[in-house]
């Protein structure tokens, strides 16, 4: 190991020019550092090989960083590392307790009533018990809940409990078993209408109240929208359908005047074009994609000479009456197996088709009440 004493100034020789001449440097730097150097050189000629241990010790020394100094050099390095990937879980750190509130275009009424239905279907989506779950099941709709505080800022409040729920997943330090709420509040703003979601598990032993990391709400609004787009669909199509009656009605009692040789009613509206009625495509369910027209599986029944104009109505509804299976059926609001049920029709009943989607019938009752059947709750004609 070499005296390392400093020294001001070192005259050594620099490098050979051409001529033969040599140069002189002057080393303004403190001498251990020229020494230093000159050390390891003549440590890596004896071994003849580089001892890299004794490189990485002498290296900031040599290059003229004390030991302490360099003792903090791992250490930075370290920090660096470990500021990392707690910079990046910091950017995707879950957030708890935000719930979600969204503006709808559409009626308060339509919207309470499609919440209350959602509140009804006995399950709460985006959170489960066991890895194998799709959701927790054995939810009841409820009027208010513990794991709450009382709602006082105004609109129309919901609530969907599931007791005895064990250690439901996306909750923030969620364990043991208590109740999950989610609470719904519906709030008219003018023509549209805003709803807030939230959702709290309370333990039933230590009544810490665990809050949700927001897939809760947000898998509750998404079911709650598909009803909406459901029974918007319902209503264009209702609509359509009762164009397109009116229009296969003209158009057959105008070919059954031509028929008889009279003059077609002057009150009937007149048909523009004899094409087939095109689908309706549902945006919110692959099984509502409808056709507008009644679904005639015969043909078309023709007014014959001599029938009375009544008496061919009735042939006509007979393509479109259907009656219900038994046990009977229930009518629902949707066409979904989750919407809310508007009324138990028995063995026998009558109905009226309105829309046909491959799985899903609407219908209207005798007494006027429209909703949604499966295709094979009703008889085929």
């Amino acid at each position: 190991m070499p005296n390392l004493v400093p020294e001001l100034t070192v005259l050594r020789p620099e490098y050979e020019t051409l001529g033969g001449h040599t140069e002189t440097g002057v080393n303004r730097r403190i001498g251990f550092r020229g020494r230093s150097l000159d050390f390891l050189a003549n440590l890596a000629k004896s071994r003849r090989t580089t001892d890299i241990r004794s490189a990485r010790r002498y290296w900031p020394i040599a290059h003229g960083v004390g030991p302490r100094a360099a003792g903090l050099v791992p250490l930075f390095f370290l920090l660096l590392a470990m500021a990392l990937p707690l910079a990046g879980r910091t950017k995707d750190k879950l957030v708890y307790g935000e719930g979600l509130t969204v503006n709808i275009s559409l009626p308060e009424s339509e919207v309470e009533q499609v919440v209350e239905d959602v509140t009804e279907n006995g399950v709460i989506r985006g959170t489960k018990e066991y890895n194998k779950d799709e959701f927790v099941s054995g939810a009841k709709a409820a009027t208010t809940s513990i794991a709450f505080p009382p709602w006082k800022e105004g609109g129309k409040v919901f609530y969907k409990v599931r007791e005895r729920a064990i250690d439901p997943r996306n909750f923030k330090d969620s364990s043991d078993v208590g109740t999950l709420a989610v609470r719904y509040v519906v709030l008219a703003q003018g023509k549209n209408t805003l709803l807030r979601i939230d959702a709290l598990f309370e333990e039933d032993f230590r009544h810490i109240v665990h809050q949700s990391d927001g897939s809760v709400e947000s898998n509750e609004y998404k079911d709650i929208r598909e009803h909406l787009d459901g029974i918007e669909l319902m209503k264009r199509q209702n609509a359509e359908a009762a164009e397109e009656r009116a229009e296969i009605l003209a158009k057959k009692q105008e070919l059954a005047a031509r028929n008889n040789g009279a003059p077609p009613p002057a009150n009937l509206p007149s048909s523009s074009s004899q094409a087939a009625p095109q689908n309706v495509e549902s945006p919110a369910d692959p099984t509502t994609q409808a056709v507008a027209t009644p679904p005639s599986e015969q043909a078309p029944v023709i007014q014959t000479p001599g029938q009375t104009l009544e008496d061919h109505v009735k042939d006509l509804r007979k393509q479109v009456e259907r009656l219900v299976k038994s046990p009977g059926a229930p009518l629902k609001s949707a066409p979904f197996h989750t919407a809310s049920t508007l009324q138990l029709l028995g063995t026998g009943t009558e109905v009226l088709i309105v829309i046909s989607t491959p799985y899903w019938y609407g219908v209207e009752t005798h007494d006027g009440q429209h909703g949604w059947m499966m295709r094979d709750q009703l008889e085929l004609p």
